[in-house]
């Protein structure tokens, strides 16, 4: 893609977690089901594996307004979150989706930027600029299963993936204005509001003040 060229390189990091807030929840302070969802969501730490498992259902995270169900922490400032995404099971709808995200609140018409990997591989830069707006999104020309990195520097917001065995590189940035504190954290939604969905996000990275 033309513009890679005019992206920042992705910085190198180190693959090891934050200070813990909550035993329970590892780096991450508590959990909320976002928008209107029909199934309530969960989630759980393995100390032991490192790894979450974040069941959520919900219409979408897109559009003007979100459904899904959010492990989070506040946050200031700039910061980097990195992990690497699987599904458990086929799943009913390709676009469920599981995501590292940083937004404002925990309304439903929240501005946010996020990096999503889909059912069905894709991996996009999904941001919604101003609050009850519409959402955009870039998408990576690198599909999962691949370790995905948002990085926050400023206002800017910068995905970056990599193969297995690959270096991280940025694939796009976006400006998304969002005031102190936010709400950072891992977000699964199952694209269909009857049924849940299941992720594991391992080898997580939270890093930031």
């Amino acid at each position: 893609l033309p513009f890679l060229a005019l992206m920042p390189v992705c910085s190198a990091g180190t693959r090891r977690g934050g200070s813990s807030t909550q035993p329970a929840l590892g780096q991450f302070e508590n959990q909320s089901d976002v928008g209107e969802v029909k199934r309530p969501g969960s989630a759980e730490f393995d100390a032991a594996k490192r790894q979450y498992r974040v069941t959520g259902s919900g219409a979408n995270i897109w559009g003007k307004q979100d459904a899904f169900h959010f492990v989070w922490r506040k946050v200031r400032g700039d910061l980097t979150m990195a992990a690497d995404v699987r599904f458990i099971g086929q799943g009913k709808n390709a676009h469920r989706k599981a995501c590292l995200m940083v937004r404002q609140d925990l309304e439903a018409d929240a501005p946010y930027a996020d990096v999503a990997v889909h059912g069905d591989g894709l991996i996009s830069l999904q941001y919604r600029p101003t609050r009850g707006g519409p959402t955009l999104e870039v998408k990576s020309p690198v599909k999962n299963p691949a370790t995905v990195r948002l990085e926050r520097r400023g206002d800017r917001f910068t995905l970056c993936v990599a193969r297995q065995g690959e270096p991280l590189h940025a694939v796009g940035a976006v400006t998304v204005v969002l005031e102190n504190p936010a709400y950072a954290g891992l977000a699964v939604g199952s694209h269909e509001p009857e049924i849940s969905e299941t992720a594991i996000f391992s080898n997580v990275v939270y890093s930031g003040p």
